[in-house]
Protein backbone atom coordinates (compact mmCIF):
# COMPACT_ATOMS: atom_id res chain seq x y z
CA UNK A 1 0.00 0.00 0.00
CA UNK A 2 1.14 3.53 -0.75
CA UNK A 3 -0.39 7.00 -0.63
CA UNK A 4 0.17 10.52 -1.92
CA UNK A 5 -1.50 13.91 -1.86
CA UNK A 6 -2.55 15.95 -4.88
CA UNK A 7 -3.03 19.05 -2.73
CA UNK A 8 -3.71 19.74 0.93
CA UNK A 9 -5.12 23.08 2.04
CA UNK A 10 -8.05 25.46 1.97
CA UNK A 11 -7.86 25.70 -1.84
CA UNK A 12 -8.45 21.96 -2.29
CA UNK A 13 -7.72 18.53 -0.88
CA UNK A 14 -7.22 15.13 -2.46
CA UNK A 15 -5.38 12.08 -1.10
CA UNK A 16 -4.80 9.00 -3.23
CA UNK A 17 -4.43 5.56 -1.64
CA UNK A 18 -3.28 2.59 -3.72
CA UNK A 19 -2.90 -1.13 -3.01
CA UNK A 20 -1.83 -3.97 -5.27
CA UNK A 21 -2.26 -7.71 -4.98
CA UNK A 22 -1.03 -10.02 -7.73
CA UNK A 23 -2.40 -8.67 -11.00
CA UNK A 24 -4.89 -6.20 -9.48
CA UNK A 25 -4.43 -2.61 -8.34
CA UNK A 26 -6.99 -0.58 -6.41
CA UNK A 27 -6.95 3.21 -6.11
CA UNK A 28 -9.25 5.21 -3.85
CA UNK A 29 -9.30 9.01 -3.85
CA UNK A 30 -10.14 10.58 -0.51
CA UNK A 31 -11.83 13.87 -1.43
CA UNK A 32 -11.29 15.71 -4.72
CA UNK A 33 -11.58 19.40 -3.92
CA UNK A 34 -10.67 20.61 -7.40
CA UNK A 35 -12.30 20.99 -10.79
CA UNK A 36 -12.13 17.91 -12.99
CA UNK A 37 -9.63 19.66 -15.26
CA UNK A 38 -7.37 20.52 -12.31
CA UNK A 39 -7.73 17.06 -10.81
CA UNK A 40 -6.64 15.55 -14.12
CA UNK A 41 -3.54 17.76 -14.18
CA UNK A 42 -2.65 16.77 -10.63
CA UNK A 43 -3.21 13.07 -11.30
CA UNK A 44 -0.94 13.33 -14.33
CA UNK A 45 1.86 14.47 -11.99
CA UNK A 46 1.81 11.01 -10.43
CA UNK A 47 1.35 9.21 -13.75
CA UNK A 48 -2.39 8.60 -13.53
CA UNK A 49 -5.68 9.71 -15.09
CA UNK A 50 -9.25 9.93 -13.74
CA UNK A 51 -10.02 6.57 -15.38
CA UNK A 52 -7.41 4.95 -13.10
CA UNK A 53 -9.48 5.75 -10.00
CA UNK A 54 -11.77 3.00 -8.69
CA UNK A 55 -13.65 5.03 -6.09
CA UNK A 56 -13.80 8.47 -4.50
CA UNK A 57 -14.67 8.85 -0.83
CA UNK A 58 -16.00 12.30 0.11
CA UNK A 59 -15.41 12.97 3.79
CA UNK A 60 -17.78 15.95 3.99
CA UNK A 61 -19.51 18.57 1.87
CA UNK A 62 -17.18 21.55 2.14
CA UNK A 63 -16.05 22.77 -1.27
CA UNK A 64 -12.34 22.13 -0.72
CA UNK A 65 -13.20 18.45 -0.24
CA UNK A 66 -16.18 17.61 -2.43
CA UNK A 67 -15.02 19.53 -5.50
CA UNK A 68 -15.69 17.57 -8.69
CA UNK A 69 -16.74 14.30 -7.01
CA UNK A 70 -20.11 14.12 -8.74
CA UNK A 71 -18.62 15.08 -12.11
CA UNK A 72 -15.89 12.46 -11.71
CA UNK A 73 -18.49 9.81 -10.93
CA UNK A 74 -20.74 10.90 -13.79
CA UNK A 75 -18.11 11.28 -16.51
CA UNK A 76 -15.77 8.40 -15.67
CA UNK A 77 -18.01 5.93 -13.84
CA UNK A 78 -16.02 6.21 -10.59
CA UNK A 79 -17.88 4.84 -7.59
CA UNK A 80 -18.85 7.56 -5.11
CA UNK A 81 -18.79 6.81 -1.37
CA UNK A 82 -20.00 9.20 1.31
CA UNK A 83 -22.28 9.42 4.32
CA UNK A 84 -26.00 9.99 3.84
CA UNK A 85 -25.64 13.33 5.61
CA UNK A 86 -22.94 14.48 3.22
CA UNK A 87 -24.96 13.24 0.25
CA UNK A 88 -27.95 15.32 1.30
CA UNK A 89 -25.71 18.35 1.95
CA UNK A 90 -24.28 18.30 -1.59
CA UNK A 91 -27.78 18.29 -3.07
CA UNK A 92 -28.05 14.62 -4.09
CA UNK A 93 -26.83 15.20 -7.67
CA UNK A 94 -27.93 12.91 -10.48
CA UNK A 95 -25.48 10.07 -11.11
CA UNK A 96 -25.52 7.12 -13.53
CA UNK A 97 -25.29 4.80 -10.50
CA UNK A 98 -26.53 5.46 -6.96
CA UNK A 99 -23.88 6.52 -4.43
CA UNK A 100 -22.55 4.04 -1.90
CA UNK A 101 -23.31 5.08 1.66
CA UNK A 102 -20.72 4.79 4.43
CA UNK A 103 -21.45 4.59 8.14
CA UNK A 104 -19.37 5.02 11.23
CA UNK A 105 -17.29 1.93 12.08
CA UNK A 106 -18.75 -0.18 9.24
CA UNK A 107 -16.03 -1.83 7.13
CA UNK A 108 -15.99 -1.18 3.37
CA UNK A 109 -14.14 -3.40 0.91
CA UNK A 110 -13.05 -1.88 -2.40
CA UNK A 111 -10.81 -4.23 -4.36
CA UNK A 112 -7.53 -4.69 -2.51
CA UNK A 113 -8.39 -2.08 0.12
CA UNK A 114 -10.48 -2.23 3.29
CA UNK A 115 -11.77 1.11 4.57
CA UNK A 116 -13.10 1.82 8.05
CA UNK A 117 -14.88 5.18 8.36
CA UNK A 118 -15.23 6.95 11.69
CA UNK A 119 -17.07 10.07 12.81
CA UNK A 120 -15.24 13.24 13.79
CA UNK A 121 -16.32 16.56 15.34
CA UNK A 122 -16.53 19.07 12.47
CA UNK A 123 -19.07 21.64 11.33
CA UNK A 124 -20.50 19.51 8.54
CA UNK A 125 -23.37 17.07 8.02
CA UNK A 126 -22.21 13.61 9.16
CA UNK A 127 -18.47 14.00 8.41
CA UNK A 128 -16.36 10.86 8.26
CA UNK A 129 -12.62 10.22 8.24
CA UNK A 130 -10.94 6.90 7.41
CA UNK A 131 -8.42 4.21 8.04
CA UNK A 132 -7.18 1.96 5.23
CA UNK A 133 -5.76 -1.54 5.24
CA UNK A 134 -4.43 -3.87 2.57
CA UNK A 135 -4.28 -6.78 5.00
CA UNK A 136 -0.68 -6.10 5.98
CA UNK A 137 -0.37 -2.36 6.59
CA UNK A 138 -2.66 0.29 8.04
CA UNK A 139 -3.01 3.98 7.14
CA UNK A 140 -4.90 6.49 9.26
CA UNK A 141 -6.36 9.69 7.78
CA UNK A 142 -7.59 12.54 9.99
CA UNK A 143 -8.26 16.06 8.75
CA UNK A 144 -11.05 18.54 9.42
CA UNK A 145 -11.75 17.88 13.06
CA UNK A 146 -12.02 20.42 15.85
CA UNK A 147 -10.92 18.36 18.83
CA UNK A 148 -9.66 14.94 19.77
CA UNK A 149 -12.17 12.33 20.94
CA UNK A 150 -11.77 8.84 22.41
CA UNK A 151 -13.60 7.49 19.34
CA UNK A 152 -11.17 8.88 16.78
CA UNK A 153 -8.17 7.93 18.93
CA UNK A 154 -9.43 4.35 19.09
CA UNK A 155 -9.64 4.21 15.28
CA UNK A 156 -6.13 5.56 14.81
CA UNK A 157 -4.32 3.04 16.98
CA UNK A 158 -1.76 0.65 15.44
CA UNK A 159 -1.43 2.59 12.19
CA UNK A 160 1.73 2.14 10.13
CA UNK A 161 1.30 5.64 8.71
CA UNK A 162 -0.72 8.64 9.78
CA UNK A 163 -1.93 11.60 7.70
CA UNK A 164 -2.89 14.16 10.32
CA UNK A 165 -4.22 17.70 10.15
CA UNK A 166 -2.00 20.42 11.63
CA UNK A 167 -4.20 23.33 10.60
CA UNK A 168 -3.24 26.32 12.72
CA UNK A 169 -1.07 27.79 15.42
CA UNK A 170 -3.30 29.20 18.14
CA UNK A 171 -1.31 32.42 18.58
CA UNK A 172 -1.16 33.10 14.85
CA UNK A 173 -4.89 32.53 14.52
CA UNK A 174 -5.58 34.90 17.41
CA UNK A 175 -3.40 37.63 15.84
CA UNK A 176 -4.73 37.14 12.32
CA UNK A 177 -6.94 39.57 10.43
CA UNK A 178 -9.76 37.02 10.27
CA UNK A 179 -13.15 38.17 11.59
CA UNK A 180 -13.85 37.09 15.15
CA UNK A 181 -16.59 34.74 13.96
CA UNK A 182 -14.19 32.92 11.62
CA UNK A 183 -11.53 32.66 14.32
CA UNK A 184 -14.12 31.16 16.65
CA UNK A 185 -15.20 28.65 13.98
CA UNK A 186 -11.68 27.51 13.10
CA UNK A 187 -10.54 27.27 16.71
CA UNK A 188 -13.77 25.81 18.05
CA UNK A 189 -14.78 22.26 18.91
CA UNK A 190 -16.17 21.73 15.40
CA UNK A 191 -13.39 23.53 13.54
CA UNK A 192 -9.86 22.46 12.70
CA UNK A 193 -6.99 20.92 14.64
CA UNK A 194 -4.49 23.28 16.22
CA UNK A 195 -0.86 22.21 16.24
CA UNK A 196 -0.85 21.33 19.91
CA UNK A 197 -4.01 19.24 19.66
CA UNK A 198 -2.68 17.40 16.61
CA UNK A 199 0.58 16.75 18.45
CA UNK A 200 -1.37 15.30 21.37
CA UNK A 201 -3.27 13.00 18.98
CA UNK A 202 0.01 11.87 17.45
CA UNK A 203 1.47 11.23 20.89
CA UNK A 204 -1.50 9.03 21.77
CA UNK A 205 -1.12 6.98 18.57
CA UNK A 206 2.64 6.89 18.07
CA UNK A 207 4.49 3.57 18.27
CA UNK A 208 7.91 2.34 17.30
CA UNK A 209 6.85 0.67 14.06
CA UNK A 210 5.12 3.72 12.56
CA UNK A 211 6.76 4.38 9.19
CA UNK A 212 5.34 7.74 8.17
CA UNK A 213 3.79 10.77 9.84
CA UNK A 214 2.44 13.41 7.44
CA UNK A 215 1.24 16.82 8.57
CA UNK A 216 -1.60 18.01 6.33
CA UNK A 217 -4.14 20.78 5.73
CA UNK A 218 -1.91 23.59 7.04
CA UNK A 219 -3.41 27.07 7.01
CA UNK A 220 -1.27 29.29 4.80
CA UNK A 221 -2.19 32.34 6.91
CA UNK A 222 -2.22 30.87 10.42
CA UNK A 223 0.55 28.27 10.37
CA UNK A 224 3.93 27.46 8.87
CA UNK A 225 5.92 24.30 8.12
CA UNK A 226 8.51 25.43 10.67
CA UNK A 227 5.95 25.65 13.47
CA UNK A 228 4.52 22.27 12.49
CA UNK A 229 7.93 20.60 12.42
CA UNK A 230 8.64 21.97 15.89
CA UNK A 231 5.32 20.60 17.16
CA UNK A 232 6.14 17.23 15.63
CA UNK A 233 9.60 17.23 17.18
CA UNK A 234 8.17 18.13 20.59
CA UNK A 235 5.59 15.35 20.33
CA UNK A 236 7.97 12.61 19.22
CA UNK A 237 11.47 13.56 20.29
CA UNK A 238 12.59 13.09 16.67
CA UNK A 239 14.08 15.85 14.49
CA UNK A 240 11.40 17.83 12.67
CA UNK A 241 13.05 17.33 9.29
CA UNK A 242 12.24 13.61 9.45
CA UNK A 243 8.52 14.30 8.94
CA UNK A 244 6.60 15.04 5.75
CA UNK A 245 4.67 18.31 5.69
CA UNK A 246 2.15 18.39 2.85
CA UNK A 247 2.34 21.40 0.56
CA UNK A 248 -0.95 23.19 0.00
CA UNK A 249 -0.47 23.33 -3.77
CA UNK A 250 1.66 20.26 -4.48
CA UNK A 251 0.68 17.84 -1.70
CA UNK A 252 3.40 15.19 -1.43
CA UNK A 253 4.72 12.35 -3.55
CA UNK A 254 4.09 8.63 -3.02
CA UNK A 255 4.94 7.19 0.37
CA UNK A 256 5.08 3.39 0.71
CA UNK A 257 4.03 1.47 3.79
CA UNK A 258 6.48 -1.36 3.07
Amino acid sequence: MRFCSLGSGSAGNATLVEAASGTTTTRVLVDCGFSLRELSVRLARVGLAPTDIDAVFVTHEHGDHVGCAATLARKHGVALWTSRGTWRAIGQPDLPSPPCFARDSERIEIGDLALLPYTVPHDASEPLQLTFSDGQSRLGVLTDAGISTPHLLAHLQACDALLLEFNHDRERLARSSYPASLKARIGGRLGHLANDTAADILGACLHGAMRHVVAAHLSEQNNSPELVRQALADATGAPGHEFVVADAAEGFRWLSLR
